[in-house]
């Protein structure tokens, strides 16, 4: 039995709040996961590195300094875009390194938890806020 207009309606609202909620789990649903996408992201800018390395060496063998120039300014971008790349897939397992989809890595809490001896009212501080945060979120008020 094929879905109403309505059901359908609500259905693709569904699908755009579930992408908007949590991508990474959207983009597990679709079939493209994150570790696919730094890998497309690697290799995309190792080739750009190469393209890159080619304008620098054709502005020094013309001797048109600003060929040079942006040859090595494409270089450092596409550089960037490598080593964000293969650390956000390497942070994958730590748990305190979350996940972006932009590949960026975000350290949650800005201090490593290692070994800390840490009071037990820090800790049920912080799940307060996040019980109040996810409340928030819940009732659609943000």
């Amino acid at each position: 039995m094929p879905l109403s207009e309505e059901e359908l309606r609500l259905l693709e609202q569904m699908e755009r709040a579930l992408s908007e909620e949590d991508p990474k789990f959207a983009s597990t649903l679709r079939g493209t996961s994150l570790r696919q996408a730094a890998r497309r992201r690697a290799i995309l800018a190792g080739g750009v590195f190469v393209v890159g390395l080619g304008v620098m060496m054709a502005g020094a063998v013309s001797g048109y300094w600003p060929v040079g120039v942006g040859g090595f300014v494409i270089m450092l971008v596409s550089a960037t875009m490598l080593l964000t790349a293969i650390s956000g897939h390497r942070h994958a397992g730590d748990p305190h390194i979350a996940a972006h989809p932009s590949g960026f890595g975000v350290v949650e809490g800005g201090r490593g938890r290692r070994g800390s001896s840490r009071s037990g009212g820090s800790s049920r501080f912080m799940e307060t806020l996040q019980a109040r945060w996810r409340r928030r979120r819940e009732r659609g008020g943000f």
